[in-house]
């Protein structure tokens, strides 16, 4: 019997692809079209997509204000490299860090995929000031579904937080991707959840409800930094 640190390289080998055809660069059609969309629809808009930037390829998400601005572009931190997600074959980690945006939704932080099981993620959005953190996803069928949902609650709640999570539909190769898209309010209530299928979920969210939440569970106001590892 092979051992898994030998048995990994020669999987992700067999089921490596030739992703190239999917790489953006900053200039691409694709991202000037949100961009026009964005400020004719007055709507912010966050991304994800395949980015190629400095011969580095980044799992990367452009944060676009409702009058066409791009305020940055957020790349994923944590590269995984398990069965199905064989990611470090084709990510960089992020040489930026999480990253919160100025918009004129509020102040929106970004964490992309496999950085939301970190709670350092989410938490780092928050101390630079995130009132919603969004979240690009592909979760698929088959793993702990109701222990991620409830992975996000707690992370709403711990950090006095709005979360919304966008999750791909859909099927490729044996991957089911579950969709599952939710909206989570700061006392960790999931405020609005879609279904397998693609749709538009909208969700009011209220940003006072932020304080609100800090005054009766005061975890930041707390935290004690100095005896933290």
């Amino acid at each position: 019997m092979f051992p898994r640190t030998a048995i990994q390289p020669i999987l992700s080998t067999i089921f490596k692809k030739n992703v190239n055809e999917f790489l953006f660069e900053k200039g691409h059609p694709f991202l000037k079209k949100l961009i026009y969309y964005s400020k004719q629809l007055n709507l912010v808009t966050v991304s994800n997509f395949y980015l190629l930037e400095n011969e580095k390829k980044y799992d990367a998400s452009p944060v676009i204000n409702s009058d066409g601005a791009v305020l940055g572009f957020s790349k994923m931190v944590h590269i995984v490299q398990i069965p199905q997600f064989y990611e470090q074959d084709y990510y960089h980690p992020s040489d930026t860090g999480f990253k919160v945006y100025d918009t004129s939704a509020g102040k929106i932080g970004v964490v992309i995929c496999y950085d939301r099981h970190f709670p350092e993620s989410i938490r780092t959005c928050v101390l630079k000031g995130a009132q919603i953190i969004v979240i690009p996803t592909a979760i698929v069928q088959g793993e702990p579904l109701e222990k991620f949902d409830w992975e996000l609650r707690i992370s709403a709640m711990q950090n006095n937080v709005f979360i919304a999570i966008c999750n791909r539909v859909g099927v490729e190769g044996e991957m089911v991707f579950c969709g599952g898209s939710m909206v989570v309010n700061p006392d960790g209530d999931i405020i609005k959840k879609a279904g397998e299928k693609e749709q538009v979920l909208l969700s009011d969210v209220d940003f006072s409800l932020i304080e609100k939440s800090r005054k009766i569970r005061p975890y930041l106001k707390l935290r004690r930094p100095q005896i933290y590892l």
